[in-house]
């Protein structure tokens, strides 16, 4: 058995324990909405209020920057590496029809990387970046809500473990390098600990 192929098998076995050995009804219940855009449209609209009140047009460049983030890690997960690494989601793999359990639609695309998970990432990153110094607890926050939803992915039954994980890491990525290329622009306290106070660039 080759390298591939044994991280292949790794992969699939990891994948069968989070789907099948896992399951319970509570995870049933909750975990298929974590993937909807729309069941965290409130903490996106929170997000968005909070940076306006409270930092004006620095909130603006906050805003952008999330979405830059966002947009980048998709069209490079969707657009570029899935059509050329072109894997089969495990719930449209006809060797293992009958052994999973698909929780959602399972949908035609590809499943390498997880665009659900490197977005998340990115945004989760970008706003450790940009709100990190602000309150410890936004690291560990961010990083447990975007690893929750790339973990819904694999229980759902839709990504393999492996996606998950090459989605995250393009996520952080990407999220940092955006975080980098606009962080200059808020030197605010409140934005990167230990840079001049607020009220020195207001």
């Amino acid at each position: 058995m080759n390298c591939l192929s044994l991280l292949q098998s790794w992969d699939a076995a990891f994948f069968y324990w989070i789907n099948s050995g896992l399951g319970n009804p509570v995870f049933d219940a909750m975990l298929p909405f974590f993937r909807e855009k729309w069941f965290w449209t409130p903490l996106y609209l929170f997000t968005g209020a909070f940076c306006l009140l409270n930092f004006g047009k620095k909130g603006w460049i906050v805003i952008l920057g999330l979405v830059v983030s966002v947009g980048l890690a998709d069209y490079t997960s969707s657009s570029l590496v899935k059509k050329n690494v072109q894997r089969i989601r495990p719930c449209n793999d006809p060797a293992l029809a009958g052994n999973i359990r698909c929780r959602v639609s399972c949908g035609s695309g590809y499943s390498f990387t997880s665009s659900h998970a490197a977005n998340h990432f990115a945004a989760a990153v970008f706003l450790i970046g940009a709100f990190g110094g602000l309150a410890r607890w936004v690291r560990p926050a961010a990083l447990c809500w975007a690893s929750a939803i790339a973990f819904s992915q694999v229980y759902v039954g839709v990504h393999y473990p492996g996606d998950v994980i090459g989605g995250a890491l393009l996520g952080v990525l990407i999220g940092w390098l955006v975080w980098k290329g606009v962080g200059k622009w808020l030197p605010g306290k409140y934005f990167n600990r230990g840079s001049p106070a607020r009220g020195a660039d207001a």
